[in-house]
């Protein structure tokens, strides 16, 4: 009798003992995904920036669908990974004429926001370099303007809106930075 009880005691401590290794291995598994996935998600820009050199297909698997895709006029190929409306990024893949990697960006600094060329770009312009505005756009009629509103972390101290203002033509007539309404609010 009593070899049948530590028989049977025994074949439940091998089954939890199976069972634990099991939950281990699973919350391991799960934890190394969730690195992968984090460093990607939380460092974009090293991430992508280690990927250079490598086809389309090896961005796409890492950062999944872009945002936006353009052909640029140089024969280059630029992919928008935007995180508006309410992210303050917008990453950018360039691939060169052979569909690698050439670059990894975000392009929506404050040093990459003063590139834009008032009275040169256009709106094309501005959508190959920034992605599509997922903010609504404004028109002022008295000023005859069509204004596209990017959210960005100014100077990684500021949480402030860019504003690109075109004329009927679609020129760029004027840029502007306001405050974030979503994030500046008063003390209470």
């Amino acid at each position: 009798m009593r070899s049948t009880t530590t028989s049977l005691h025994s074949s439940r401590t091998s089954c939890a003992g199976r069972l634990v290794r099991r939950i281990a291995a699973s919350v391991a598994l799960a934890a190394t995904v969730a690195t992968l996935t984090a460093c990607s998600t939380l460092a974009p820009v090293q991430t992508g920036q280690k990927l250079i050199g490598q086809p389309e297909s090896a961005v796409r698997a890492t950062f999944g669908q872009p945002t936006d895709m353009f052909r640029l006029k140089d024969g280059t190929t630029r992919w928008i990974y935007s995180t508006q409306p309410l992210g303050e990024d917008a990453y950018a893949a360039t691939f060169d004429r052979n569909g690698n990697l050439a670059d990894f960006r975000n392009m929506l600094t404050t040093e990459e926001l003063y590139k834009a060329q008032v009275n040169v770009w256009t709106k094309q312009d501005v959508l190959e370099h920034y992605g599509a505005p997922r903010e609504p756009n404004q028109y002022f009629p008295i000023m005859k303007r069509e204004v596209w509103t990017y959210r960005f972390f100014q100077d990684r101290m500021w949480y402030s809106m860019f504003n690109f203002y075109f004329d009927d033509a679609g020129v760029l007539r004027q840029t502007q930075i306001t405050p974030d309404p979503l994030r500046d609010r008063p003390e209470r």
